[in-house]
């Protein structure tokens, strides 16, 4: 008896509760609708904002190039590499050899040589009819184009760096002995290389076997030239540290060979006077002296030769382990931006102020209530129905 009780009296809670949300949604729509106009004014604020962001927003155009290294040295994985490629194993960095991982690049692009050697790189620049350094373009004020969106983010949210950067003070450059070794960067070229850091990037698949460097900037010629100059950088380091061994080794092979080339023909223009000057004579002094010279001769022959010998093989060794970045897709000048999209920044705006405009609707009511009493003497705050 209880329980059909129970079963009759259930529907009628659900038909309640049911009724309860749709009298809360009615009125939610109803709200909305009646606060309609500030909805459509607040959206069509940020609509605004938004427009002027993205006509503001410069073009970015990207450059890129992809390159496989190669070396004379022989792999150890062998026949397996192709194997463990698929299996997704890594077998490049594994050789008979020193081997400079392609995993270290990016590093070899962080070396203040690199930097200072790529900042201070000429550039065409559009409206410039000669080519400048990057540190000219970003430290000459006559170089500056007015960028309200840069201007506006200066002054706002890093207004607290800008504060903190004045209290502070510029920082004073390092002084070093002219007869030191040791590198430094100055403020101006700090700051030119976190520019380039940012629009400069050089990625590593370790899976392919690859290599890609790409570059954004607000030109397509200097994108591409950027690439292009990080891409021909990143080759003179990688072969400077890689053949930094044998081509000591090379170098000194060279002067022993000098040396021996010069003892050696000496030896020679020694005993071919000597053997000219002692046709007629017999005696065993003569003899003896020219079996002397004879066998000092053929001793620096001999030594001669085999350094001739290492000289080539030390060559060959220059040669086969010289890194070599082979490009599979060159740099190629852009044509069109690869950002921003501004048809997208006009929508993210809109559907943000949409968005914030239904949250005042209903966030200010809970504000006058609970947080700031009397909201009507504030005149920005607007008034809610």
């Amino acid at each position: 008896m209880q329980n059909n009780i129970h079963n009759q009296e259930q529907p009628v809670s659900n038909r309640i509760d049911k009724s309860e949300d749709e009298i809360d949604l009615v009125e939610i729509i109803q709200k909305l609708w009646r606060n309609r106009k500030f909805i459509i004014k607040v959206t069509a604020a940020f609509a605004v904002l938004g427009f002027i962001v993205a006509i503001s927003t410069p073009n970015v155009y990207t450059a890129s190039c992809t390159m496989v290294p190669q070396t004379g040295q022989k792999s150890a994985g062998g026949s397996l590499g192709g194997l463990a490629a698929m299996a997704g194993i890594n077998l490049g960095s594994i050789s008979s050899g020193e081997v400079l991982s392609p995993t270290v690049y990016p590093k070899i692009m962080t070396n203040i040589n690199f930097q200072k050697e790529l900042i201070y790189s000429k550039f065409h620049f559009i409206g410039l009819t000669e080519p400048i350094t990057l540190y000219e373009y970003y430290t000459d004020k006559k170089y500056q184009k007015f960028n309200i969106i840069g201007t506006l983010k200066k002054y706002s949210i890093g207004l607290p760096g800008v504060i903190i950067g004045a209290i502070k003070g510029k920082p004073g450059n390092t002084i070093l002995s002219d007869n030191s070794s040791l590198q430094s960067l100055t403020s101006k070229e700090k700051d030119v290389v976190k520019i380039v850091n940012t629009n400069l990037a050089l990625s590593v698949n370790n899976k392919d076997g690859y290599i890609s460097i790409s570059s954004n900037m607000p030109e397509p010629l200097l994108a591409a030239e950027l690439a292009q100059r990080g891409q021909e950088l990143l080759q003179k380091y990688i072969t400077e540290f890689k053949i930094e061994k044998v081509t000591s080794n090379l170098k000194f092979v060279e002067s022993s060979y000098e040396e021996a080339k010069r003892n050696f023909e000496s030896k020679q223009a020694e005993l071919a006077k000597f053997s000219d000057a002692n046709k007629s004579f017999t005696s065993a002094v003569a003899k003896t002296h020219e079996e002397k010279l004879i066998s000092e001769y053929t001793l620096l022959l001999s030594i001669y030769t085999e350094l001739a010998k290492q000289k080539e093989q030390a060559k060959i060794a220059v040669t086969e382990t010289t890194p070599i970045l082979t490009v599979i897709e060159p740099v190629i000048v852009p044509i069109e931006k690869s950002k921003p999209s501004r048809a997208m920044m006009l929508l993210i705006f809109t559907s943000l102020g949409l968005f914030i405009g239904v949250g005042l609707v209903f966030a200010l009511p809970y504000i006058e209530k609970n947080l700031v009493p009397n909201t009507k003497k504030y005149r920005f705050i607007p008034k809610i129905v």
